[in-house]
């Protein structure tokens, strides 16, 4: 397969449209990302990498870490975790709180916000410095040492996190939040600030792709199977309430983030990054979602 010449056709088809949406304004430094960016990474099983646009210059990558506290959450608590956590689509926004108060705490999934803020309560819980350590698996598995937190970003949404300090409240109510909210939350933050690239991502993701390897990173170890099923609740859940028409469009596990960016994998053959800050009205990147119907399209290859 042809991969660089397939994204450099998929950047002159992207390049003259003008999505139909605007940069995450709720947060309000997200508010300032030049929305004419735009990058692609590709990474193949075989270390062969192929990039086109603003691939290197690093973004917010916001709920996109979540697969990243689903694996460390799953490395320690295996499948008691599903004893908090749902593994269903919600199809609802991410931010819902009539779908929590309804299933009596319990969040729908790992990748809606109640569900990463019960994650970051498990990971206070386990880990003796979990903003430190948290960080260390992240540059452990994309190997750059460079990636930090963003400490503008973080408190600019605990500034305007009215309604996830809502949700973690609810969370408490029902007993499914054991640390300080204040402390949780806080975490929480400091994740969805990490700043990636595409390149960084793409690198990130393809021990997701390439489940037939062992997958240890610093202290999260992960069976193939478990591997596998993180894949399939990116399948399901990995786009919100438009997960399912990025599966009809795309056919790739996916998650996205409300910086711009969406990572997918093709099991056993590539991890791809695409970024681009207009995001449509369910939180998801116009021109991400665009680039990655294109690739699946112009390989002829998808999960499906």
């Amino acid at each position: 397969m042809n991969y660089e010449n397939i994204l450099a056709e998929i950047f002159q088809e992207i390049k003259p449209i003008k999505p139909d949406g605007a940069v995450a304004t709720y947060i309000p430094e997200l508010a300032n990302v030049n929305p004419a960016k735009y990058g692609i990474t590709l990474l193949t099983i075989d270390s062969k990498q192929y990039s086109e646009g603003d691939a290197a210059e690093i973004f917010s990558i916001q709920s996109i870490s979540k697969v990243f506290s689903l694996a460390f959450c799953i490395s320690l608590l295996e499948e008691d975790l599903w004893k908090r956590i749902g593994v269903e689509p919600s199809g609802n926004p991410f931010n819902s709180i009539v779908q929590l108060e309804y299933e009596k705490g319990i969040p729908r999934n790992p990748f809606i916000n109640a569900g990463a803020i019960v994650m970051a309560d498990i990971l206070i819980s386990h880990l003796a410095q979990p903003e430190k350590e948290y960080l260390s698996f992240v540059k452990k598995i994309s190997g750059n040492k460079n990636i930090q937190y963003n400490e503008k970003i973080a408190a600019s949404e605990k500034e305007k996190g009215f309604l996830n300090t809502a949700l973690i409240n609810v969370l408490k109510y029902f007993g499914n939040i054991n640390n300080d909210i204040e402390r949780v939350l806080s975490f929480y933050y400091y994740q969805c600030s990490i700043e990636m690239s595409c390149n960084d991502l793409s690198k990130a993701f393809l021990p997701f792709a390439n489940h037939t390897k062992d997958f240890q990173f610093d202290t999260v170890c992960l069976t193939r199977s478990q591997v596998k099923r993180i894949n399939a609740i990116m399948q399901t859940c990995g786009l919100y309430d438009e997960a399912g028409d990025f599966s009809y469009r795309v056919g790739l596990p996916g998650k996205s983030g409300v910086g711009g960016g969406i990572v997918a994998i093709h099991p056993e053959k590539y991890s791809v990054a695409v970024w681009s800050p207009v995001l449509n009205k369910k939180g998801n990147a116009v021109l991400a979602i665009k680039s990655l119907e294109l690739l699946t399209t112009k390989t002829g290859l998808s999960i499906f």
